[in-house]
Order: structure tokens, then sequence, then C-alpha cells
């Protein structure tokens, strides 16, 4: 009784999860960083250089962004024509800008950002959670099919097979779990490993980074009674995010 109760509930939040890390919609950067219709036409009209940065320039004035490109121009999307918010990027595959985007899925055919990454991380827990529940009661029966203890039937080789399987899942999630953990504790994205952002005066890897304690409730939020539960959390809009510098602006 005690292990159909642990595995139906490890099996229903794996499913819950894993649905709406699915189905939750990618959060998109709002109204206010899409070029005006004038700007657009000074944009179009202004050669490539810094005439076009002089209209960027000119349109993110009053936006709360603090990145910029390698060569310290305005992050601005050709594609779907707007200022990107800090931690913002273009997916290919969506052929859109998403919040705080970490990478497009294949697995959940969905890109994982803002509005879903705690679903997806617990969608890691929970499914590692499950895998090591369903190795671990299953160990007994697979040493028995070494030692010739089970039955001379069909259903020793399913066993074989349901253990081979979970371990296999569970080493695998282990490791990308354990990834996603330290990113949360770093505050950081997959992308932002790959290529730190760039803020107004200088790089810095950590400039998101607020402090372990900090950095765990930006993902999760402040009510640790949703902690464990699919349900969104997370602090902030997705467009702007607190870090860690002080000098962001000379006259702050």
């Amino acid at each position: 009784v005690v292990c159909l109760v642990a595995y139906h509930i490890f099996f229903m939040l794996f499913v819950w999860s894993y649905w709406k890390t699915i189905f939750t919609l990618p959060m998109n950067p709002s109204k206010e960083f899409h070029l005006s219709y004038s700007d657009k036409e000074s944009l179009e009209r202004e050669p490539r250089g810094e005439s076009q940065q002089e209209v960027l320039r000119r349109a993110a004035k009053d936006l709360p962004i603090y990145t910029r490109t390698m060569s310290g121009a305005i992050r601005y999307c050709d594609r779907c024509q707007l200022v990107k918010p800090d931690r913002c990027h273009h997916c290919s595959v969506c052929d859109k800008c998403i919040l705080k985007m970490d990478h497009h899925c294949p697995w959940v055919n969905n890109c994982v950002g803002f509005s879903n990454y705690k679903f997806f991380l617990l969608f890691l827990a929970y499914s590692l959670l499950y895998c090591i529940f369903i190795a671990a009661t299953d160990l007994q029966y697979f040493i028995k099919f070494w030692t010739n203890g089970l039955p001379d039937t069909q259903a020793k080789f399913h066993i074989m097979f349901l253990f081979f399987a979970a371990a296999m899942f569970s080493v695998s999630l282990s490791s990308l779990f354990g990834y996603h953990c330290w990113l949360v504790s770093k505050n950081k994205s997959t992308l932002e490993v790959f290529r730190a952002p760039i803020f107004r005066h200088r790089t810095d890897k950590n400039g998101f980074s607020l402090g372990f304690s900090k950095n765990l409730r930006q993902v999760f939020g402040d009510e640790k009674k949703y902690w464990l539960l699919p349900v969104f959390s997370s602090l902030g809009d997705g467009c702007s995010f607190p870090t860690c510098l002080v000098n962001q602006d000379p006259e702050q």
C-alpha cells in the first residue's frame, strides 16, 4: 500500500509538471518594447550603423534595459521588430522573442523560459524521483533474475528491461537536473553560460546573481507552499530583473 501510494504521488506530480512545461506558452516582450510606427519608419530610412543606433537609443531611453550587444549597441530583433528586454532572446524554432529564454527543448516541444522554467525544473525533479523509485522497488527482483530466483516466465525479462530503463534515465536525468540546480543557484540561463551578459559598462557573468537565497526565490517565489507544486510563482514580469551591479549608471 505504501509503495502504491508513493508511486502514484510521484507519477501524478511528474505528469502534472510535464503537462505544464509543454502547454505553458512562452512569454513574449510587452508592447512597450515594440517600436512605434514612426520609429520603424525612421529605422528603415537610416543606413545601418550609428544612425540606426540613435533611433534605437531614443526608443529605449525609458525602458528598463541594462544589457547590450558585444559592440555596445542596443539589442534589437529584426524579425520581431522590437527592442529586446534583458535576458530575452529570439528562438529560431518558435520564430519569436522569448523572455528569459533558457533553451528550446525538443523533449517538451516548447521553449523553456520565464513562464515555464519552474515547471521544467520540477519536471526534471519528479521524473528523476519517479525513475529512482521504480529502479529501487525493482532492484530485489532484478537481483533474483540473475540468481535464477524468479519463475521461468516471460515476465522476468520485463523486470530486467524495466530496471535498465529506469536506471539509465536516472543517470541522465540526475546530471541534467544537477546542472539546472547549479544554474538556479547562480541565477543564470543556459544561454548566459555560453555567452555572459554584457552590461552598459562591462561584461559580468554573475551580473544577475543576488545570492543563493534570492536566486532561488527568483524562480520559485516567496511563498514556500508553492515551491513543490507546478503552479506559477516566479518573481517579476520577465522583462526586467534585479542585478548585483551598483554602478550600472554613473549617475546612481
